[in-house]
């Protein structure tokens, strides 16, 4: 999917070509405050798979 994925806006379309990152990926993760991690990210590490996540995006930005 490209672009808008609403199909409502300017961009509907388009493909920017930036690359995704999730919030619970280390590299991301370590950018954030441990307290703020902790209190508003903890839970949905514990519940999703981290290290699937985290390597479906590596291979989707090219990273490996």
């Amino acid at each position: 999917m490209h672009g808008d994925p609403t199909w409502a806006g300017a961009l509907a379309g388009v493909a920017l070509g930036l690359p995704v990152y999730h919030i619970i990926e280390p590299g991301i993760k370590a950018q954030i405050d441990p307290a703020c991690y902790e209190e508003h990210l903890k839970l949905m590490e514990i519940a999703l798979d981290v290290g699937k996540i985290s390597q479906a995006l590596t291979k989707l930005r090219g990273d490996q």
